[in-house]
């Protein structure tokens, strides 16, 4: 098992938590991103950079991916493609996609694309609380517990 993250958006506070879970666990954690990720020398933690290309992240994502593993994004379509190749997906505000919800997730996600361009939807998520930053750590803790136990 190995974490998988798409890290262009991931907030830097998610980065963080996750390189100390995948030092302490020594779990493997690989950041994609379309450049190179800075990232600390770990054993345990690497980049990759994607390229320019459209979805170059999410594509080089579902490459690397292997049944078992978790990916970290906020990124539905990605999240979908992932729950179809056999892994864990979880957004950065600690909530678990789901195989029963994705379909809803990628609806509501085209409706308020389509409400952003019509000028009625306005903005887009709220800033990261620490609160959503304890809330994606007990969900990682939970779904890291759960998927070794498979």
């Amino acid at each position: 098992m190995k974490v998988l993250v798409d890290a262009d958006a991931v907030p830097r506070a998610i980065r963080e938590i996750l390189i100390r879970v995948a030092e302490r666990e020594k779990l493997p954690c690989v950041f994609v991103a379309a450049r190179m990720p800075r990232l600390p020398e770990s054993a345990c933690v690497r980049g990759i950079g994607a390229g320019d290309a459209f979805d170059g992240a999410d594509d080089r994502i579902v490459g690397e991916l292997e049944p078992g593993d978790l990916v970290i994004t906020a990124d539905i379509p990605l999240a979908s493609r992932v729950l179809a190749g056999g892994a864990e997906a979880l957004n950065p505000r600690g909530e678990p996609y789901t195989a029963a919800g994705i379909g809803n997730a990628l609806a509501m996600r085209e409706l308020l694309a389509e409400l952003r361009i019509t000028g009625e939807v306005t903005g887009g998520a709220p800033p990261f609380s620490a609160k959503e930053r304890e809330r994606f750590t007990n969900a990682l803790n939970r779904m890291l517990t759960r998927m070794r136990k498979r």
